[in-house]
Parts: C-alpha cells; structure tokens; sequence
C-alpha cells in the first residue's frame, strides 16, 4: 500500500520506472543510455511541453549560452579595453548584476500590471528588446567610456533577470501545484542552464580571439532576440476588464502579503541562511583571471584557453545536476548542504596549491590541474545551489508567486554583490594588481576558510522532507489574488497557430 501511495503522489517517478523496466528488457546499458530521454519526455507530459520549452528558452539559451558567451568577452572588455584593475573589475562585475537584486519590483509588475491584457508576453517581449539594444550599443561604438559601457552591460543584464523572472513563476506555480515533481524541475532548469553554458564557454574563447569582446556584444543580441520569440509565442488568457486604477492597491497587497510571509520564521531563517552562505564565499575570481591571463609566472592562458576552462567547469555544473537529480533529491536539506559547504570551502583549497605552484612541483601542467579545479568546483557548487532552489520554490506562497520567488532571489543576488565587492575589497588591501600577485594567495586561503563558516549556521534549515511543503499552514491559507496567473492559463502556441 506505500508503494501504490507513493507511485501516486509522483506519477512521473512511476512511469520513469515503468519505462526503464521495459527498456531492461531490450538492454541494461540501451535503457540507462535512454533514461534522460524518456525522463525528459515524460516532465513534458507531466508538466505540458509548453512549459519544458520555455524553461529551455530562457534558462538554456538566454542564460546559459548567453551568459556563458559574455562572461568571457566581459572580463576580456574590462581588462584589455577599459583596462581596470582586479579589484576595480571585481567591483564593477558586482554592478553589472544590480538588475538582479531588484527582481522583486519585476515580480510585482508581472504579477500584479498587464499589460494590453497579458501578464507574462509583454515583459518577454521587454526583456528580450532591452537585450538586444544593449548589446548593439556595446559591439558599435568604439571607445565608448566606462559609465556607458556598464550601463550597456547593466541593461542587458536587466533584459535576463527580467526574462527570468517571468519564466520563474511558471515554475512556482507547477511546484505549488505538482511539489513532488520540485526537484525535477529544478533539475530541468539546471540541465538547460548547464548545457548551454557548456556551449557557450566552448565558444566563448574562440570567438573572442576572432572577433574580440565587442564582437561577442554583438553576438549576444541574438539570445535576446529568442527571449521576443517567446513573448510572441506564448498564449496567454487575457485579464477581461483589468482595473489599472487599482493597481497600486494590487502593489500595497503583494507587497503585504510578501511581508507577512517573509515575518514567518519558517521562511525568513532560510532566507538569512542562503544570504550569509553566499556572502562569506568570497569572490575573488577577477583576481585569479588577471593571475591566469597576465602573471609572468603564472600559465598565461590565450581566450581559446580561458573559454576551454569555463566550458569544462559547465560540464562539471551539468554533473552535479545529475548527482542531485539521481542521488541527492529526496535527502533533508541540512545533510546536504553540511557536505556541500564542507567540500565547498576545501576546494578552494586547489586554488592555492595552483598560485603557489605547488602541482608543477608534483608534476601536475597547469592546464589540467585548472580544468579539474574548475570541474570540481563548479560541481560541488551547483549541488550547494540546487537544495537553495528547491527550498526557495517551497516558500512561495500561491497568489504571489513570482513576486516572492523574486524576492529570495534578490535576496541571494544580494549575497553574491556582497561577496563580489568584498571580495574586491579584499584584493585591493592585499594589493593584488595587473601586475603584482604576490599576495593572492592570502585572498584564497582567507575565501576558503570563510566557505566553511555557514556549517555552523544550519540551524536556520528546516529538517523536513524535501518532498513536502515547508509553508505552515497559515500561509498556505493565503487567499490567492484575483488577477493572479494561474498555472493552466499559460503556455506556449506554436508559431503556425498563432494569429
């Protein structure tokens, strides 16, 4: 009677595994060979292939290519065309993402103000605009100052968290509605993420060196252009008679009710845990780009290199998806994120035998010791992230969906801009510089240490199962809005039916 109760709580789990049974029958390896297929193709069914597409749209394209092709041609921009220092670019890097802090505002627009009727199309079609002007702004003017180039940067990044938004409110909807299938959508997401990223490091390097950073900018209007693509596709009932007098009264609600649910110790000691374990970690990581690229007795990596090196770390992000999708899902939160932190912190530890030059010692190249430095490190931290997710998507309340998600993420974003500048902060006290390193390895083994801190902080985690809701029941009794999205309302028309 548990097995029938279980299958029945998560059907796709049970027709994955009617599946695999029957692809045993036709061969072991064919069937595991198969398996993510048929998962894949069973979330569709389970979700709507709508959904599916537009998580790959956006996570896959717009962020993981995307953002896998400008992370690359924006370090190369600031070091060698705006000529900066590590810190300086630390800092700026940190600015860049600002647009992400605020995705709270954005959740409230596209929860609570249609606009011309629709809720979710129009702000794709936004995003997605913003993007590409943004990016031809950068690749067709020459020597343009810094101000404007990080407003250029600011305001694709603003296109991304915008998209991101949209498409992170399906998703809390189809977790309120379908919360054993949590983990799997998250795992989606972190699949389409980590395969586009791969594509785009790949890349990344290579397009760099034929046709340089504001080349890539360029490039870059392309993913924006796709992000239109999906606000052009998506069917969406229209809100019939949308009163927009009463839209700063639907503004003063959601911000309420966020209020409330975030007063709720169930949500905010989680909250306070995901802010200050990303802002302990401290980023350092222009410092180890300007020691990888410029230092004379550093591996003085080409783009071609550099891209190759990000593109193998996306690989290990692709891993740790699978790990947690396969292995780690139904495990509590806190014994995750225990070991998570716990390697987090001693992996940064290869960082420092790399600057001191301890693996050419041992007769470890360069190369190879930084692609499974890089590998590892972006595996372990992509495990650390998913628990955050998942556990993020169960706080959300229904009515208000979008605009608390968001709000957790600016959260998190807060954490990160707080470690990318202390981080900066801490590299420009130990005087690390285009061309002095002396000192990085103190920054490293400081970052280390400091991963290590949030082990004793895991009180602020529930205990309870993944697969259940984390809300008390109070807030789960939230009375929905009358002009909220509801799940069955959204999805993608394809382009031949669309009129």
């Amino acid at each position: 009677m548990e097995e029938v109760g279980e299958n029945e709580a998560n059907p796709l789990h049970f027709n994955a595994e009617n599946q695999i049974r029957r692809n045993s029958k036709e061969g072991f390896f064919l069937g595991w060979i198969l398996r993510p297929f048929h998962w894949f193709k069973l979330l569709a069914e389970q979700l709507h292939w709508s959904f599916v597409l537009g998580v790959v749209v956006v996570y896959g394209i717009s962020q993981g290519l995307g953002v896998g092709l400008s992370r690359v041609s924006t370090q190369y921009y600031m070091k060698d065309e705006q000529k900066v220092q590590p810190s300086q670019a630390q800092v700026l890097i940190g600015i860049i993402h600002i647009p992400w802090i605020v995705k709270p505002l954005w959740g409230l627009l596209t929860d609570t103000v249609p606009v011309l009727g629709y809720r979710r199309r129009p702000y794709f079609i936004f995003a997605g605009v913003l993007g590409v002007i943004s990016m031809l702004m950068l690749s067709s003017h020459r020597n343009l100052r810094l101000a404007f180039a990080l407003l250029s940067l600011m305001a694709g990044s603003a296109g991304i968290a915008i998209a991101d938004v949209a498409i992170d409110a399906c998703v809390t909807q189809h977790t309120i509605n379908h919360p054993s299938l949590a983990g799997d959508m998250q795992s989606l997401c972190g699949l389409s993420s980590s395969v586009g990223a791969f594509v785009g490091f790949s890349l990344s390097g290579f397009f760099v060196h034929l046709v340089g950073p504001k080349g890539v900018f360029g490039l870059l209007s392309f993913p924006a252009g796709l992000v239109v693509v999906v606000g052009m596709m998506l069917r969406e009932s229209p809100a019939p008679n949308f009163a927009y007098r009463k839209v700063k009264e639907k503004f003063v609600d959601a911000s309420k009710a966020a209020w409330a649910t975030l007063k709720c110790q169930d949500v905010w000691r989680p909250c306070l845990y995901m802010y200050l374990s990303l802002a302990l970690g401290l980023h350092i990581h222009e410092g180890m780009f300007y020691w990888y690229t410029d230092a004379k007795n550093g591996p003085l990596f080409s783009q071609e290199v550099v891209g190759s090196i990000f593109s193998i770390g996306a690989i290990g992000s692709l891993l740790g998806v699978v790990l947690y999708q396969n292995l780690l899902k139904n495990h509590p939160f806190r014994e995750i994120l225990f070991w998570t932190q716990l390697l987090h912190g001693l992996s940064g530890l290869l960082d420092l035998i790399l600057v001191l030059r301890i693996n050419l010692k041992l007769g470890v190249p360069d190369y190879f010791f930084v692609v499974i430095d890089e590998a590892v490190s972006r595996m372990i931290g992509r495990v650390k992230w998913m628990p955050f997710l998942v556990l993020s998507t169960k706080l959300c309340p229904a009515g208000i969906e979008g605009t608390f998600f968001a709000l957790i993420m600016s959260i998190d974003h807060v954490g990160m801009l707080t470690s990318s500048w202390a981080g900066g902060l801490l590299l420009h006290i130990l005087k690390v510089t285009r061309t002095q390193f002396d000192n990085l390895w103190i920054a490293i083994l400081i970052r280390s240490l400091l991963r290590i801190v949030p082990i004793g902080l895991l009180f602020l985690i529930p205990r309870s199962d993944p697969n259940l809701s984390v809300l008390p029941s109070e807030v789960l009794r939230m009375k929905k809005g009358d002009n909220m999205v509801e799940p069955e309302n959204v999805e993608m028309a394809s382009l031949v039916n669309s009129i």
